[in-house]
């Protein structure tokens, strides 16, 4: 097997809604959550140090905050995740169960790290000249808890 290695750095992370825009102000996000809370949406905060596009598991803050009627009260949980965790990537969800299963209607990034090291794309040519493409987030070279 023959190995062509390329290495291809994206600067800033892009997952979810919003994420090609400026990071969003406090008020955008509390308007933000105003629009989750009328559509009767339960909405978590969660946080990383791992942001791999493949990691669909980032650590939740707290419990989901169902029946939640007040903005104020899911922008105090962010505020607390944020002191516990600055320097991590937050994420906000929202979760509709009106047809019974809860599925993500709205995800977007709050806040991240000062510096993003980004992703490599490694590429390996395959039997038969195929390629094969795989993904490495540069923060896996540290230990977790260092990364950021």
């Amino acid at each position: 097997m023959l190995n062509d290695y390329k290495e291809y750095k994206i600067v800033r992370l892009t997952q979810g809604a919003f994420s090609f825009l400026p990071d969003l102000t406090d008020e955008q996000i509390s308007q933000q959550i105003k629009y989750a809370i009328s559509k009767n949406w339960s909405i978590n905060i969660e946080y990383t140090d791992d942001p791999h596009p493949r990691n669909s598991y980032w650590e939740l803050w707290g419990l989901p905050l169902f029946d939640i009627q007040d903005p104020a009260a899911v922008m105090y949980e962010i505020a607390s995740c944020r002191k516990a965790h600055s320097g991590m990537y937050i994420k906000v969800n929202a979760f509709d169960n009106t047809r019974g299963i809860e599925s993500c209607s709205l995800s977007f990034i709050i806040d991240r790290p000062s510096s993003e090291p980004g992703f490599s794309l490694l590429r390996t040519e395959d039997i038969g000249r195929n390629q094969k493409y795989s993904i490495h987030s540069y923060a896996t070279e540290r230990p977790e808890g260092s990364r950021y």
